[in-house]
């Protein structure tokens, strides 16, 4: 037993088995990681920091594509409620999931309407959502990694509120009217 234990804090893995702390999720003040994302295939790359560095966006983090919170409530609230977050000043809004590029780019053609100013994001391998620390297992539902759900107020770079889903998954913190009502 203790010998697992030694190489596990030679891996420095120590600090994980006996650490009682809350992970270090995305907070006000952050900057946005300059890592890329891809947009409609997977040559096409996006740094969304580059595309967020002066004005106001939220970024929207998703479990998956196609999946049914996603799908039917949480994306469907923001795209309904553009109007009113560009009244705000958020002109942008970036949908990002932890999905192949070629995935949301069809998922995003799944949506009627989609205003100018809004953009679906792939984050294929995850790299983006740690970045933030908003990757949770999500194996035994979508059979990898994935993201929390969130959303992500950002001005000139900065995360200005964070609204991060406790249990990972629900609709709830991050719909799209009660993020509205806090920014």
């Amino acid at each position: 037993m203790f010998s697992s234990i030694s190489r596990q804090a030679s891996k420095g893995q120590l600090t994980r088995l006996f650490s009682s702390s809350s992970p270090r999720l995305v907070k006000v003040g952050d900057k946005i990681p300059q890592i890329p994302l891809a947009l409609e295939s997977p040559g096409n790359q996006f740094v969304l920091a580059n595309e967020i560095k002066s004005g106001k966006a939220l970024i929207v983090g998703v479990p998956g594509a196609f999946s049914p919170g996603c799908t039917a409530s949480h994306i469907p609230g923001y795209l309904e409620n553009f109007s009113k977050f560009s009244g705000k000043g958020f002109n942008k809004v970036f949908f990002v999931a932890v999905n192949d590029a070629f995935v949301v780019d069809a998922w995003s053609k799944s949506f009627a309407n989609v205003p100018e100013g809004v953009t679906f994001l792939a984050d294929p391998k995850g790299e983006f959502v740690d970045a933030l620390d908003l990757k949770f297992d999500a194996s035994a539902f979508f059979g990898n990694e994935r993201s929390k759900r969130f959303a992500l107020a950002v001005e000139n770079g900065s995360v200005i509120g964070a609204f991060v889903e406790p249990e990972n998954t629900p609709v709830d913190v991050s719909e799209a009217t009660k993020v509205l009502s806090q920014i």
